[in-house]
Formats: C-alpha cells, structure tokens, sequence
C-alpha cells in the first residue's frame, strides 16, 4: 500500500522551519525502525519514497518456502507467486507491507523517530541561528519567573536572564519588555555562574529540544551595542569605542576615539543636548553615563577618565602599571567618587591601577622619594 506524503512533508517542514529533505529521511527512518520493532528482524526492511508518484512503500524481504513457519520472516510460494509469477522456492521476494498492518504501537515508535530526528535538526538550526548573533541586543517578554532569574520570551526559544545579569534596581513582571544582550548560547550542557572565581550554581536547558540562551543587562558590551544602535557615526565605523566600563544601573564610563580630526566624538556620542546618551542611558535604568575621549598616552587616558575631576599632577610606574595622581584638595571626593565609584570605573576602563592624592600629599611623597632617592 503506498501512502500520499508530500503535502504532509510541506506542512511538518514549515511547520518545524526546517528541510523537507529533513522530514522525508525522519518519516523513512521513523517507519523503518518502527516495522522493525513490530517484525523483529534487523536487515529485512526496506522503506522507499518514490519522489516522481509521491509514495512512500514499505517492503519486507522474505523467503519463499513450502511450508511457513514464520509469516514474519517466510512467504508460501503461492502467495509469492501472486507478487511475481516467476518466484521460485528458496529465494527472496520483496512484499509490499500495508501501513495498517504495522500496528499502533509500532506507530507510535515511528511518530517518536520521527518527532526525535525532526526536533534534533530543529535543535542545531536554532542553535546556530543564535549563535550567529551572540553578543547582539534582543529583545523579548518576561514569560515567568524560576527563582530569581528572569525566564525571557525570543519568539521561537525562551531565554534565561540570570539573577547575576540583572540591574539590581530593576523589577520586572509578566508581560514586560526586555532589551538584553545575548552573552551566551549552548547547544547541550549546563551555564556555569561564577562568584570570586568559584562556581556558584549551573543553569540547565529550559528545553532539551532547543539551545540555552543566556541574557544580560549587565554586561560592559549591552552598552556598547546601545551606543552603536543609537549612534550611526559608531556602527559605520567614523568613531569607535575603545573602552567600556559599568556600575550597571549606577554610573557608566566610555571611551571613544577617532581618526578624523573634523569630528568631535565626545559631542557626536553624546548628542545634541544630550538626547543621544540619554535614550542610551533610559534604556539602563538611568544609568550615568560619562563619555571621554580615549588618548593612546597612558597619563592622559587616566587623567581624562577621572573626569569630572581635573588631576594636576601625576606619576606612572610602567612595571606595576600603576599611576599615582594629584588633584586639587576640594575635588578629591569627585576623583574617588560616592563609594570609590569613580575610581573605580577609571581603573577598569584603563586598565591601570589609580593611585588619587591631594596636591599637598602628592607632593610630600614626591619630595619624600626624592630625598631617599
């Protein structure tokens, strides 16, 4: 018995956004291994789809004998010779199998085959479609809630965003709109979470039919990617960021930089009357955000990142990779910044470890290494 299949194949192929050459070897390989289960022979079926009449045909191999001792395995040769008038006892005769014969267990584990080989190749063309863009900004629906980690609706996967990615301030509900950066897609496995350089917990598959993805809105790149949404003269490449640093939701330090000595990146990035780093700064929960202009001079990168505060003075020590810096008395507090924040975010953004110091004590540790020197 043949079996019209082709529009059954168009519908799952759509359906599971995948090749209809999927789904064609899936239902061969699926009815396969089921007539095999329900006829218990390894190497005596053969399931054909014939492209050109659209059919699919099931053929057992049996013997032809005299006498049957197994209907699943033997033929009579009279039956034989109703198939192919020319069967001759002691050889093979392919028997066309009628699909309702097979069984409804047997169907089942034909629909289980072919669910599992299907979802498979779903997996992998999800996966990679994912993965192409991590690293980018997406957004998507607070679906629900596991714990503390956000569980985010992407349309055709649902993601995580972890406890540890989120704006501490933040506080979503059910239906919320989400706008976070892809950090991670995996295919199979566990998320590793680690804290001081021990792992915290894992984050296991949502569905083990589809890919782990994993948001944040925490990370120094989410600012960045923004900035290069909001701002054309960035994503075409005229000015380009060199450095980020966050205390995400509070205050935020970038550099950018250009080669085009026409060009004011600081204003371009900034925008007029602000607007453009404040819509970035909106999307964050109003974090502040403080654009500088990178310089390739170490002292004068630092220097410019310790802003609003204006060093006077200042020492590096190349080898440590260290610098020490001298500002007015009365900005000392602006240098260090509520809760050292601003030191600190000078000192990821540069990469260089700050030392802040009054003028005067400045001064008295310079003429101290001198006098000791």
């Amino acid at each position: 018995m043949s079996v019209k299949l082709k529009n059954v194949i168009e519908l799952v192929a759509k359906e599971k956004n995948v090749p209809e050459s999927i789904v064609e070897k899936a239902l061969i390989d699926g009815i396969r291994t089921a007539v095999k289960k329900e006829f218990g022979y390894k190497n005596n079926v053969f399931v054909e789809f014939d492209r050109e009449n659209d059919e699919l045909k099931v053929l057992l191999k049996k013997k032809i004998t005299p006498f049957v001792d197994n209907p699943k395995r033997d033929i009579s040769i009279s039956e034989a010779k109703k198939i192919d008038p020319k069967a001759e006892v002691g050889k093979y005769i392919y028997v066309p199998l009628d699909l309702e014969s097979i069984g409804r267990i047997a169907l089942n584990v034909a629909k289980e085959v072919i669910s599992s080989k299907i979802a498979r190749v779903e997996k992998n063309i999800l996966f990679k479609e994912f993965k192409d863009i991590e690293g980018r900004v997406i957004t998507g629906t607070v679906r629900r809630f596991e714990g503390n980690d956000i569980i985010v609706d992407l349309g055709r996967v649902e993601a995580v965003l972890p406890e540890e990615e989120q704006i501490r301030k933040e506080k979503y509900k059910i239906g919320d709109r989400v706008r976070a950066l892809i950090l991670k897609v995996i295919k199979d496995g566990v998320y590793p979470i680690y804290e001081k350089g021990k792992t915290k917990r894992f984050i296991k598959l949502l569905d083990k039919e589809k890919p782990l993805v994993i948001l944040s809105r925490t990370h120094p790149n989410l600012l960045r990617k923004l900035i290069e949404i909001e701002v054309p003269e960035v994503q075409e490449g005229e000015i380009e960021i060199k450095a980020v640093a966050r205390e995400p939701g509070d205050r935020a330090k970038v550099a950018v930089w250009t080669e085009d000595r026409n060009i004011d990146p600081v204003g371009v990035v900034v925008g007029l009357k602000g607007k453009r780093i404040q819509n970035v700064s909106m999307e964050l929960s109003d974090e502040k955000i403080d654009v500088i202009e990178w310089h390739p001079d170490p002292a004068q990168f630092v220097i410019r990142a310790l802003s609003p505060a204006h060093p006077k003075k200042w020492k590096i020590f190349e080898k440590e990779k260290r610098i020490e810096v001298a500002v007015p008395k009365n900005e000392l507090s602006l240098a260090i910044g509520k809760g050292g924040i601003n030191a600190k975010l000078a000192h990821k953004l540069t990469g260089w470890h700050i030392d802040i110091l009054s003028e005067e004590d400045f001064d008295r540790l310079q003429q101290l290494a001198e006098k000791n020197g």
